[in-house]
């Protein structure tokens, strides 16, 4: 019994901190969110370069998951989580002193290295916890997605107050501390590591299997949309409604917030109703959400018996905000979702298919900006952002109905085809 509480008091102590450093980690992975705007105007940058300057830690972040996934499976989620914070502090001190476009898009491929966080904590955090509290585990860690919303509440009071460039000063003093903190109150359990050693080129034959593919696209929408939305939102408050970059990120906040914080719900409700019934509906919640945002703002006249009448259409900023905060909670819920399937499907092998998921996810978050970037640059619609997003959603709905929806039972009665297949 004793041994026991003091498993539970380990795996909780694991579980706080691994989220507290996430949250630093996701603070630090979307600081281009807030500064990027100074730098844009510094280096008079179009709609497409700003979207690319957003996306260059996200690539990084993303691409280093899966041998982060398999490195955690190997040696243990505390040392690689340790090490890949420390490898950061250099080159998020250095990004203060950078004034070239090209410096900085190196400089943000270094940074970008803390989005690779989640692909360690997720498997390690998760294998503290029993099977029936594993979808919990990821979610509360999950939360550490949260740390958009710290970096839109920080960033913006130190920006006004000192200029831009002492913002990733700051990053970097909290970034060391993290490391230190995460150190001396996280722990390593040797029976957690994977013993079969599997090279990265084996787990990418992972991608064969259409299962894993599914989630992939799945989580490019909940995580890839949510951090592509997350590093758009600033700007987009301050473009579409004049507003100063204080309010801007405040209100962007509204999106952010919710969509980490609410992720630990999310996996509670996995757990408790499975990933699929989760999953299903966040994405009709996320196609409406998504419909009603790609309406751009719009002014038209039409003639009538007492002569022509103007009438503008558009969602105010109130209205924008509600909407967004109600699409952060869906894609928060869904985030989680999606690692309950892995944690459900590959028991066994959470560290790899976590960081190939992951990777799409990332990549989502990568490619996206620079879509809404060249896609306001061709049209000249803000809300072509939404548009994209509307699109990319009714695909994983198409998918998910193919795949699943039509082999669930309808009103107690299981489906034919369910029936024949038994």
């Amino acid at each position: 019994m004793a041994n026991e509480l003091i498993q539970q008091r380990k795996a909780w102590s694991v579980l706080i901190v691994s989220t507290l450093a996430f949250t630093v980690c996701f603070m630090v992975w979307m600081m281009f969110g807030v500064i990027g705007i100074p730098i844009k105007k510094m280096l008079d940058l179009n709609a497409t370069q700003f979207g690319l300057l957003m996306a260059m830690p996200v690539l990084t972040g993303s691409l280093v998951r899966v041998p982060l996934g398999i490195w955690t499976d190997r040696y243990g989620g505390r040392i690689v989580m340790a090490l890949l914070m420390a490898a950061t502090v250099p080159a998020i001190w250095l990004m203060s002193y950078a004034t070239a476009y090209w410096q900085f898009l190196v400089i943000g491929l270094f940074v970008g290295l803390a989005g690779g966080s989640f692909s360690v904590g997720t498997p390690y955090v998760a294998r503290w916890f029993p099977k029936k509290q594993q979808g919990m585990a990821m979610g509360v860690y999950g939360a550490g997605n949260s740390g958009s919303a710290v970096n839109k509440f920080i960033a913006p009071v130190i920006l006004v107050a000192f200029g831009w460039a002492m913002v990733p000063q700051v990053y970097a003093a909290i970034m060391a501390g993290t490391v230190v903190v995460f150190w001396l109150f996280s722990y390593s359990e040797p029976s957690h590591l994977v013993t079969i050693r599997v090279s990265f080129k084996d787990q990418l034959k992972a991608l064969k299997d259409p299962v894993v593919l599914k989630y992939c696209q799945y989580y490019s929408i909940v995580f890839g949309g949510y951090v592509a939305l997350a590093l758009w939102m600033v700007q987009y408050y301050i473009g579409e409604y004049g507003l100063d970059i204080r309010v801007a990120a405040l209100l962007a906040a509204c999106f952010s917030l919710p969509g980490g914080v609410l992720r630990a719900m999310g996996g509670v409700l996995s757990d408790k109703y499975g990933a699929h019934g989760v999953t299903w509906w966040v994405l009709w919640v996320s196609w409406i959400c998504l419909f009603l945002l790609s309406y751009p703002q719009t002014e038209f006249t039409i003639a009538t018996v007492t002569g022509p009448q103007t009438f503008v259409l558009g969602l105010n900023v109130y209205m924008f905000t509600a909407i967004m905060f109600v699409l952060g909670i869906a894609f928060a819920f869904g985030k989680a979702s999606v690692f309950k399937y892995i944690a459900d499907d590959y028991p066994h092998n959470i560290g790899a298919i976590s960081g190939i998921v992951g990777l799409a996810g990332g990549l989502g978050g990568f490619v996206l900006p620079i879509l809404f970037g060249a896609l306001v640059d061709v049209t000249g619609i803000r809300s072509s952002a939404f548009m994209l997003m509307y699109g990319v959603v009714w695909v994983s709905l198409i998918w998910m109905y193919w795949t699943e929806v039509r082999k669930t039972s309808v009103m107690g009665r299981p489906h034919p085809e369910s029936a024949l297949q038994a």
